[in-house]
């Protein structure tokens, strides 16, 4: 009897985990995790929808089958990034970059997100948006591209903090979502933290600059902040203005 119950509570938490399992991935967002074949979710889904919108038409079933694995090796073709037909969660932020900026395979894009002539500074698109110098690390294209996906989002304090994709963001929760986009931060930090994050000083691509009060980053020459010398919005936005740093504890990403 006691074996029988045992195999039957067996066969029920089997029967049961697999709902709950499927119903955890649709509550993931694109970007939240590694994708590759044999996965399936609401992320799965909305990278078919993002490469369906870049150029590559690919069903969009939430099932990372042969198909998509095979969509996923026509972008990272056509977008000059290592073909192993998997979607890195940088992999993710440059897509998500390029459908945000309107780029397509079929217009003759072949770069991860729109980029300006060789330099070692990114220039500010009409639309507020932040264009990546050409040759700079996939970290800094995914940080940018990261950043530019939350651009016109309002302030809201604590926003990003609770759920990575809110419906604002506060200056910490700003400069976490695009670091997040590169992989250069796994959770929110708050401005406090920011202070001992990285490496000391500042960095020849990205710098972060905290203090007890506030935070920003700099990303190839241009500043990511919510706030000072901005327009009437105070929400997360690119500037080409720099603000005073002496306030400020300057760290950065090693090797950037």
């Amino acid at each position: 009897m006691s074996r029988c119950r045992t195999l039957c509570v067996g066969l029920l938490f089997a029967v049961f985990a697999l709902p709950v399992a499927q119903a955890d991935a649709r509550r993931i967002h694109f970007g939240d995790r590694d994708l590759r074949q044999g996965m399936r979710g609401h992320d799965v889904r909305v990278l078919q929808s993002f490469l369906t919108k870049y150029g590559v038409r690919t069903t969009v079933d939430g099932q990372y089958g042969r198909r998509t694995t095979s969509s996923v090796r026509s972008w990272e073709s056509a977008s000059s990034l290592l073909v192993d037909g998997r979607v890195s969660r940088q992999d993710a932020a440059t897509l998500r970059g390029q459908v945000e900026q309107g780029a397509s395979s079929l217009q003759g894009a072949a770069a991860p997100v729109a980029v300006a002539a060789p330099g070692p500074n990114a220039t500010l698109g009409a639309d507020g948006r932040a264009i990546a110098p050409a040759g700079a690390p996939p970290q800094v294209v995914a940080v940018i591209a990261a950043a530019n996906a939350i651009v016109g989002k309002p302030y809201r304090y604590g926003g990003g903090h609770g759920v990575w994709n809110d419906s604002g963001y506060d200056c910490s929760g700003s400069e976490s979502f695009a670091l997040h986009g590169a992989g250069l931060v796994s959770r929110p930090m708050n401005s406090t933290e920011f202070m001992s994050w990285g490496d000391a000083g500042t960095g020849q691509w990205i710098t972060s600059y905290a203090n007890s009060g506030h935070s920003y980053l700099v990303v190839a020459g241009l500043r990511f902040d919510t706030g000072w010398n901005n327009s009437a919005s105070s929400g997360p936005k690119w500037s080409s203005v720099m603000r005073p740093a002496d306030a400020y504890t300057a760290r950065h990403p090693a090797n950037l």
